[in-house]
């Protein structure tokens, strides 16, 4: 299958869901394709979220002339294509300088030798992790399960009459002190006697 915009756009990827271990998988294919076409200096960058990445990994490769590296990205889209991923955005292919095949969970950048060299994307992401084919390979993570809670207990709900009967106890308390300010307040203001 050849690179050009004729094959325009397919389906936007940005819409499904998708775990963090089938995205390995797909990238994966795209390093073993890429390999497969005797592509250099294989690298695998993972983004991270603190980096604002707008994507979560970069597969970066280099092919020694034009021709090879159109190959790469050929063959990476090719075996990509048969697993029903459709690169969103294609760039780069008729110069074969940097081709950019770009999966939006993950970007492929294909240079040439010069131009990898100047770009230098993996100090450019230095921040980012490097990922090897056995991580790449290695199975996800599996969950534990929950542990059943203990049903939570239920709250003791006050009837309508003790709620009353509550209410009542309070009162005679607050009159009273309400009494008791009013005494101290009056007391204040009344004139005072001098004793002669």
């Amino acid at each position: 299958m050849r690179l050009t915009p004729e094959h325009g756009r397919c389906r936007d990827t940005r819409t499904e869901t998708m775990n963090k271990h089938d995205i390995k998988q797909q990238v994966l294919i795209a390093l073993l394709a890429a390999k497969n076409k005797k592509a250099e200096d294989i690298t695998v960058l993972q983004l991270g979220k603190e980096s604002s990445a707008f994507t979560d990994y970069f597969l970066i490769c280099s092919g020694n002339n034009p021709r090879q590296v159109q190959a790469i990205a050929e063959e990476v889209d090719a075996s990509l294509s048969q697993e029903g991923m459709e690169p969103n955005h294609r760039e780069g292919f008729d110069q074969a300088e940097w081709v950019l095949l770009d999966y939006v969970d993950f970007v492929v950048h294909i240079f040439s030798r010069k131009s990898r060299g100047f770009y230098d994307l993996e100090r450019l992401w230095k921040s980012a992790k490097q990922v090897d084919e056995s991580q790449l390979k290695a199975p996800a993570p599996t969950r534990k399960p929950a542990k059943a809670k203990a049903p939570a207990k239920r709250a003791k709900k006050k009837t309508a009459a003790k709620k009353t009967a509550a209410k009542r106890a309070t009162k005679p308390a607050a009159a009273k002190r309400t009494a008791t300010k009013a005494a101290a307040k009056a007391k204040k203001a009344a004139p005072r006697r001098r004793a002669l």
